[in-house]
């Protein structure tokens, strides 16, 4: 504390100078400190970044024939574009404005087939998508850190949801094709496994951020630890778990027209079967019929969640 003479006043102003300073001293320290942290979380991002892109070859050369016959180096990606225009434009199909009906019809020529594997890939969606959300909803309670009865089960329900998730649902089909052979009930199975570990964990990461209020008072009130769980936590998570169960199944369906590449049925062997005697308009339809499925799906999901929590339309 300071004494300062102020002219204007004719006397003497007190100056609180020294409690300024050390605020003063402690922004600078602060500024310092976040500069430090931008520069070490900017070069670990850069040596992060060349590494990546080192083992994916993003800057590797390889050596290209040119269209007079001679060969010259070059980086490989400015030189795979072209090669990636050329593939996309074969997949493209041929559409004349005087002839657009037959045009249309000699892209869709297997339109019938199509339809009715684009119906067992949602049926495939659908069976998978119910089977994991039983599972993930029933794992995601003893699978939260707030809501486990002990640490035994947290630990096994965690564990048991990591490795259902962490194989991915590709890896699962082969496995089911080996055991129950070729057919839609190996395509269930591995996306129904798949998604109870990936909808366990969203689910129990909703789980930890509740009210425990709520339960607490069922607890009092003499409720077992499933009457906590009925009347306290559900109501809490059930819109959230509507959002990401119609998100998963979106994600189901996609997945289901991948998988019958290995024999799991859906859309996936006829992507296989076009792929291997490069019929690749056809895979250009398949993609066009993924497409509008996943769009109507998604906008059906939209409307059906917002009638249930309750949200009004305001497009």
């Amino acid at each position: 504390m300071t004494l300062m003479a102020d002219p204007a006043a004719g006397g003497a102003a007190l100056t609180d100078s020294a409690p300024l300073s050390q605020f003063e001293r402690d922004y600078a320290a602060k500024r310092r400190a976040a500069r430090r942290s931008w520069l070490v979380g900017t070069v670990i991002f850069a040596l992060a970044f060349a590494a990546a892109s080192w083992m994916g070859d993003f800057f590797k050369v390889t050596q290209v024939t040119l269209p007079d016959g001679s060969r010259d180096w070059r980086w490989i990606i400015p030189a795979g574009i072209p090669r990636l225009g050329d593939y996309l434009s074969q997949t493209f199909p041929t559409l004349r404005w005087d002839s657009f009906g037959a045009d249309f019809g000699e892209w869709f020529w297997r339109w019938q087939i199509w339809l009715k594997l684009l119906l067992e890939t949602i049926l495939i969606a659908f069976m998978a998508t119910v089977f994991g959300v039983i599972g993930g909803f029933l794992l995601s309670f003893p699978a939260a850190r707030n809501l486990a009865p002990n640490g035994w089960v947290l630990w096994i329900s965690r564990r048991y949801l990591e490795i259902a998730r962490t194989v991915p649902d590709l890896v699962w089909a082969l496995i089911f094709v080996f055991c129950f052979s070729v057919g839609p009930l190996a395509g269930v199975l591995a996306i129904a496994l798949h998604s109870c570990g990936a909808l366990g964990k969203l689910y129990s990461e909703v789980n930890e951020n509740i009210d425990m209020r709520p339960l607490e008072g069922v607890k009092a009130a003499g409720g077992s630890w499933f009457d906590q769980i009925r009347y306290g936590a559900v109501p809490q998570v059930l819109p959230n778990i509507i959002s990401y169960t119609l998100l998963r199944f979106e994600i189901n369906v996609r997945s289901s027209s991948i998988i019958g590449y290995v024999g799991a049925g859906g859309l996936g062997q006829e992507f296989r079967t076009a792929m291997s005697f490069q019929e690749y308009t056809d895979l250009s339809a398949l993609f066009l019929i993924i497409l509008v499925t996943v769009i109507l799906i998604d906008f059906g999901s939209e409307k059906i969640r917002h009638k249930i929590i309750g949200l009004e339309d305001k497009s």
